[in-house]
């Protein structure tokens, strides 16, 4: 299932921009114009992973709505991108102050701003779970090791990250440049195949048949029990 993104946007033109770049991602995103619209979105769902506010939205400031999701129970953990056409110091303190995870400065690149969103993602899951379990697979995000049921896995620190970031997005097809962009950086500009090389030595490696590949869009992982 893919990721639900709550885009709080009054400028249409922007708004329609970014969700067009986002669900060419493969995110889900979940259009509103403004603050009161927003907040009932969030009302009584459990269902957003990102949110992207802008922060002179009419019916409630995306700082208002920041506060609100901070002080709610289901969403005080979810990461939060500011993006707005304020530039000035103190705007972006209080934005970090009400504990916003990014500030996205308008003009903007819509290709940029979807990297921050799979970034931010990325490392607020990797912060929250320091260990990930799917089927007999558990791993050990802090101290960098693998498990197969209880046996260890030796894996390089490739390998390991890239297994974290599939299994950081259970069931979700990751493609060869969403995988190099989380695990190589976003500054690698070498060839996609070492995707499909470290696939290949990592399947060796699990006796779990736990890494799927999507035909023509790059892998998933699904669980699964030990062979």
């Amino acid at each position: 299932m893919a990721d639900k993104i709550l885009v709080a946007e009054d400028d249409a033109t922007i708004n329609e921009v970014v969700c067009e770049y986002l669900k060419e991602a493969g995110f889900d995103p979940i259009s509103t114009a403004d603050g009161k619209a927003a907040a009932a979105r969030l009302a009584g769902t459990r269902d957003i992973s990102l949110c992207i506010l802008d922060i002179m939205l009419p019916g409630g400031s995306g700082l208002e709505l920041l506060r609100a999701i901070r002080a709610s129970e289901v969403y005080a953990k979810v990461p939060v991108m500011m993006l707005t056409a304020l530039t000035d110091e103190d705007t972006q303190i209080i934005s970090f102050n009400g504990q916003a995870d990014d500030y996205v400065t308008k003009p903007f690149s819509p290709k940029v701003l979807v990297k921050r969103v799979e970034a931010l993602l990325n490392r607020c899951r990797g912060s929250q779970d320091s260990i990930l379990r799917l089927g007999p697979i558990h791993l050990d995000v802090n101290n960098y090791e693998a498990y197969e049921n209880e046996r260890r896995i030796d894996l390089t620190l490739k390998e390991l990250e890239l297994l974290k970031v599939l299994m950081s997005n259970p069931r979700k097809v990751l493609s060869r440049q969403q995988l190099l962009d989380l695990v190589w950086g976003y500054d690698y500009y070498g060839d996609e195949r070492i995707v499909d090389a470290h696939i290949k030595n990592l399947r060796k490696k699990l006796r779990a048949n736990l890494i799927v590949t999507v035909k023509g869009v790059g892998y998933k992982v699904e669980s699964v029990e030990s062979a």
